[in-house]
């Protein structure tokens, strides 16, 4: 019981020092704010800071796991009969018709897009993440699918799935960045799944079939 206490504290705490720098970085932009000013705001010391975020970057990339897992996970799970494809863009459906700001359908999202877009660290270390989530999706394919080493389909189905969901993205973010509501954008987005999804060719949307 004490170790459990003892880790939702740091978890609270890591939430606190990481939800801090992200108002500072959204109101005064990335590069303006020093580790010490978020450590005078969350009312933590700077080494506190650094023994949750090894990097400034960190602090606003705090969700790096669930972008990297995301498409693994989606895939991953799934139903019977459903392809790897399949089961993304359901997933993609599900988010749009949630209005759900885990694909950006939020107020303010364009602000943080904006804080990314300005900032060269943040541009290469969410790129970074995105590169690391397309070869965990190769991997988990190879594994689903038992495709042997030198089999390229995994791959190449990877990269097919990640234009998906960048392009999905790509999408809300441009609706929200013209101020439209979010409810507006979810609307567009299922029409604009509907359209990604007629342009993938039967070899991607028939890969990695669950069959039991």
């Amino acid at each position: 019981m004490t170790e459990g206490l003892r880790e939702r504290k740091k978890a609270r705490t890591r939430r606190h020092i990481s939800d801090t720098a992200t108002g500072l970085f959204l109101d005064r932009g990335f590069d303006a704010v020093t580790i010490a000013e978020i450590a005078d705001a969350a009312e933590v010391s700077v080494n506190t800071v650094y023994n949750y975020f090894a990097t400034k970057e960190d602090l606003f990339l705090d969700r790096g796991d669930e972008i990297t897992a995301r498409l693994s996970r989606w895939v991953r799970g799934r139903d019977v009969g459903e392809s790897a494809a399949a089961a993304v863009l359901r997933e993609l459906r599900a988010e749009a018709e949630a209005v759900s700001p885990r694909i950006g359908l939020t107020r303010g999202h364009e602000r943080f897009l904006l804080v990314v877009e300005e900032a060269a660290t943040l541009r290469a270390g969410l790129a970074l993440l995105q590169q690391r989530g397309v070869e965990q999706l190769e991997l988990t394919l190879r594994e689903e699918t038992g495709a042997a080493a030198g089999d390229p389909l995994p791959a190449l189905v990877a990269g097919q799935i990640d234009w998906i969901h960048r392009s999905v993205l790509d999408a809300v973010r441009g609706g929200m960045a013209a101020g439209r509501a979010p409810g507006d954008v979810a609307a567009a987005t299922l029409l604009f799944v509907d359209e990604v999804e007629s342009l993938l060719g039967a070899r991607v949307l028939g890969y990695a079939v669950r069959t039991v």
